[in-house]
């Protein structure tokens, strides 16, 4: 169920609709990290200066080397660091407009929905990117003490955070809360097993730009495909 979902999103690519939320989710995705990557920059600036005195050698001046060699790492790294909540932000940004690229191609029979409001949408968002830096901030002890495991650790807890965020919104938009909710509970462990496939290639970098649009259609084929289930 979940790899045929996730194939049938990625064979979705070419269509226009789909495409146009793709390429707006890479444009908004790469836009924050220049931003971040110039707010960065003007820290270093600012403290240091574009120059250091440093003992026997004299003065250097460093950080304009250091960023302009180091910029292309610094991004990847940015990309790694900061993509789980940024892909948390993004489905609940982007899962409406993907949603319904989706079923226009793959449930044409089905009727229209007006969706999640936009403010009880945005607020959900919050809540939830709120969850999940609290719950990788207290996970770093684990990084710490477990440091050869702490990749698996780090999927398995967003892969669960991400499979079920990613499913209630895809799922209340036919259903409502209180159904969605049920249907995350009784279906946990395959929402658990396909948020850390999608947790997995956040963390690789480049790849990880794409992850969050592909991620919001693949669960929207898992929730019609569980809901086609549950009716049989």
């Amino acid at each position: 169920m979940i790899l045929s979902s996730f194939f049938k999103a990625l064979g979705q690519i070419g269509d226009p609709a789909f495409r146009r939320v793709l390429l707006l989710g890479l444009g908004l995705t790469v836009g924050l990290f220049v931003a971040l990557y110039a707010v960065l920059v003007w820290l270093l600036n600012w403290l240091v200066g574009d120059s250091a005195t440093l003992p026997l050698i004299g003065e250097v001046h460093w950080v304009d080397n250091v960023l302009s060699w180091g910029s292309l790492p610094l991004m990847l790294l940015l990309s790694v660091v900061l993509m789980v909540p940024v892909a948390s932000a993004f489905v609940g940004m982007f899962l409406e407009d993907v949603a319904q690229a989706v079923e226009d191609k793959h449930f044409p029979q089905l009727p229209r929905v007006p969706g999640v409001p936009f403010l009880e949408g945005l607020r959900d968002a919050l809540n939830f990117l709120g969850i999940m830096i609290a719950a990788n901030l207290v996970a770093l002890v684990l990084y710490l003490l477990l440091a050869p495991a702490a990749p698996f650790i780090f999927w398995a807890l967003n892969g669960y955070l991400l499979g079920m965020e990613a499913f209630m919104v895809a799922a209340m938009r036919r259903v409502g809360r209180a159904e969605a909710k049920k249907m995350r509970a009784r279906h946990r462990l395959t929402l658990w097993a396909a948020g850390t496939l999608m947790a997995i290639p956040l963390s690789i970098p480049v790849m990880n730009l794409v992850v969050p649009i592909l991620g919001a259609a693949t669960f929207t084929h898992i929730y019609h495909k569980l809901a086609a289930k549950t009716r049989n």
